[in-house]
């Protein structure tokens, strides 16, 4: 259909938005607009209508309180970013968030659009898996939440029904002693896609030691990958350089990267494993300052 059909909606209440989704085949959220708007120039065409989730509350609200944080699908990732609560909580979520684009694109693009892209190389991704991040999802049969490590099904695949959308995400408080970091490699020194991407979270006792571990890896598999050996490689360490070195063996064991002009699949299989302890570090410094 020609972008001249496409019909513009701009609901204020989630039911309308699921109701004009569930309504109309092909149907698209406008959230960003950062990818949809890509796909049509590059010939995907547009939708038979734009449902605009802007003007809906609960999709552009931010609710942080000391069981954590509700955020709405629609917040911009620049407000994010921004948030000097937030960067002190999650600084690995935060960071990756930063790296959604230019400035003028991250004052529209969302986390949601990030993951309902279904991009592997998604940088907000893996660092919301690792602090395990929920999204909840309205559609005509109600509310649901799903963990963001099992939304994406493939590339640029989801469990989205039809009619449904994400309205918001919910990221539990961290515990004492807990934080994450996200980094990245890239061909380029900014904007430019990931050629892996690694979020660690880590949660220590008073003594330093590491109770709780998540690894998770992007651009190396077909989804985000929650690398559990990796993670269980640490637990119970001080991220000695023999755990750091089992976590890196592990990680770059479990991606399953594809050989592309931004690197080989045995460079992107020995970077998982370098960015890996190099996340793993920076989240135990800023666990132990906490």
């Amino acid at each position: 259909m020609s972008q001249e059909a496409s019909r513009f909606e701009a609901p204020t209440e989630v039911d309308g938005a699921v109701a004009l989704l569930a309504a109309e085949d092909g149907a698209r959220v406008l959230a960003g607009g950062t990818d949809l708007l890509v796909q049509m120039r590059l010939g995907a065409g547009a939708p038979p209508v734009f449902v605009d989730v802007k003007r809906i509350p609960r999709l552009m609200a931010t609710q942080l309180d000391a069981t954590g944080l509700v955020i709405g699908a629609g917040v911009p990732a620049a407000e994010i970013f921004e948030n000097e609560s937030i960067k002190g909580l999650w600084p690995g979520v935060a960071e990756a968030t930063d790296l959604i684009g230019s400035t003028q694109v991250q004052g529209r693009a969302t986390w949601t659009g990030n993951l309902c892209n279904a991009s592997p190389a998604a940088d907000s991704v893996p660092a919301l898996i690792a602090c395990g991040a929920v999204a909840v999802i309205a559609g005509p049969k109600g509310e649901r939440e799903v963990a963001v490590e099992n939304f994406t099904t493939g590339p640029g695949q989801t469990v989205l029904e039809r009619g449904e959308l994400v309205v918001e995400f919910k990221l539990a408080a961290p515990a004492p002693h807990s934080a994450d970091a996200y980094l990245r490699l890239i061909p380029r020194t900014e904007m430019d896609i990931a050629v892996v991407g690694a979020g660690v979270q880590l949660t220590l006792d008073d003594g330093g030691v590491v109770q709780q571990a998540r690894v998770v890896l992007g651009a190396v598999a077909p989804t985000a990958l929650l690398v559990e050996d990796a993670g269980a490689a640490l637990v119970g360490t001080r991220l000695e350089d023999a755990a750091l070195n089992a976590a890196a063996a592990a990680a770059s064991a479990a991606a399953n990267p594809i050989a592309d002009k931004r690197g080989t699949v045995e460079y992107r299989k020995k970077i998982a494993g370098v960015l890996t302890k190099r996340a793993a570090k920076i989240a135990y410094e800023r666990a132990q300052a906490r």
